[in-house]
């Protein structure tokens, strides 16, 4: 639809338009702030819910306007795609198995997508949208929010530097115990979804956090994963997915040595919130960060004391500085973390725009990020219902 191109014509703010993400939604509140953090986008047009009813009552509370207010995504894609002043790219917070329609029909629409992770509910339909966003040139983004986080910049850069030396050891986890009991019996919208094959794919914790895990050590580390042996459980009697699981990891060599690794999630861990956690260990010292508190990264060169490296002090880098915002000892955290991901996404739209090529330095995730983390679901499932066996990823 060759309107769809002069919507990327104007200047100002981003035209945004959310599929997803209304009244009683968390992750689309998350989106929204995330996206009006650094000023580059402005939200115009959303469908956002299935039920038309609920999609119309949910954008009079935002303030969209009714003739932008619209009772299904596949009206939104056509009709803002038409539009001279449509928008410009499209946020998608809809339960994972949502993920793949809206997003081939927007990127066919000529109109970039930002979207949720995990990528899709199934590995074929993310090869599919994968072959889907090449095809239509449009910029794919999936908002593995905690590789926004300054620390985390800095310890991909310090092992990209060599200051850790050759990589041995990557362990990450990520605690919880918000579905120790059955709480998606309750008609609790949030559990419900996510312990639903149907909506969620075939992976229950392993999806909704194992892949925040997953990428995060292969976001710093910059290691390909090659096997692995998953250990899955669902705890709670009559849950469909897994709500906890076991994963060791064979990452492809480098040199002569190939780095190991251990991944834990669980949702079932009680006196856990959101206890996501790395630690990655080299030849010449190792580091750990933790996500609840976010702004310090401890570093141990080997042989020497530990040395804690604050976002904004001593220490800390380039690559911290380029996604801080605010002096140090301000905490930035989870909603600024979202916005760095979001605005690395509008500078690369904007250079879309005029047919320059991406700014140096972005960092933001994307589909080749989103088919890993499929592979990764994909393979422990497999994984696991061989008694825990090595598989090939």
């Amino acid at each position: 639809m060759v309107s769809a191109s002069k919507a990327e014509t104007h200047t100002g703010p981003i035209r945004l338009g959310m599929v997803g993400g209304g009244q009683g939604a968390f992750i689309g509140a998350v989106h929204r702030m995330a996206a009006r953090l650094d000023g580059n986008y402005s939200l115009v047009a959303g469908a956002l819910s299935s039920d038309p009813e609920r999609a119309r009552a949910s954008g009079a509370e935002l303030g969209l306007d009714p003739e932008r207010s619209y009772g299904s995504w596949q009206e939104m894609a056509e009709r803002e795609a038409a539009r001279p002043d449509g928008i410009g790219a499209v946020s998608i917070v809809t339960p994972n198995h949502m993920h793949f329609p809206p997003a081939k029909a927007f990127l066919e629409a000529g109109i970039h997508v930002i979207c949720d992770k995990p990528l899709t509910s199934t590995l074929d339909d993310a090869q599919a949208l994968a072959a889907v966003a090449k095809a239509s040139g449009k910029l794919f983004v999936l908002t593995h929010n905690y590789t926004g986080y300054p620390m985390i910049r800095q310890a991909r850069q310090m092992v990209a530097d060599g200051t850790l030396g050759d990589i041995m050891v990557v362990q990450a986890e990520y605690p919880q115990d918000w579905l120790t009991e059955p709480i998606e019996e309750t008609g609790q919208k949030q559990a419900s979804w996510r312990t639903d094959p149907a909506r969620s794919g075939v992976g229950g914790a392993v999806g909704d956090i194992g892949t925040h895990a997953f990428n995060l050590a292969s976001f710093v580390t910059g290691l390909t994963l090659e096997s692995l042996s998953a250990d899955l459980d669902s705890f709670v009697p009559g849950r469909r997915l897994d709500d906890n699981a076991q994963v060791m990891l064979r990452f492809a060599k480098r040199g002569e040595r190939r780095a190991k690794g251990a991944i834990w999630v669980s949702q079932v861990a009680a006196g856990n919130e959101n206890g996501l956690k790395l630690r990655v260990y080299g030849t010449k010292g190792g580091i750990e960060w933790v996500q609840a508190d976010p702004n310090y990264l401890w570093f141990t060169p080997l042989g020497e004391p530990k040395r804690l490296i604050t976002r904004g002090g001593a220490g800390a880098g380039l690559a911290a500085a380029a996604v801080t915002r605010i002096p140090g000892g301000h905490p930035e955290g989870y909603l600024e973390a979202f916005a760095t991901i979001y605005t690395e996404a509008a500078a690369a739209i904007r250079a879309a725009r005029t047919g320059k090529s991406a700014p140096d330095g972005l960092l933001f995730p994307g589909i080749e990020d989103g088919l890993a983390g499929m592979r990764f679901i994909e393979a422990c499932v497999r994984s696991s219902s061989k008694n825990a066996g090595w598989v090939d990823v």
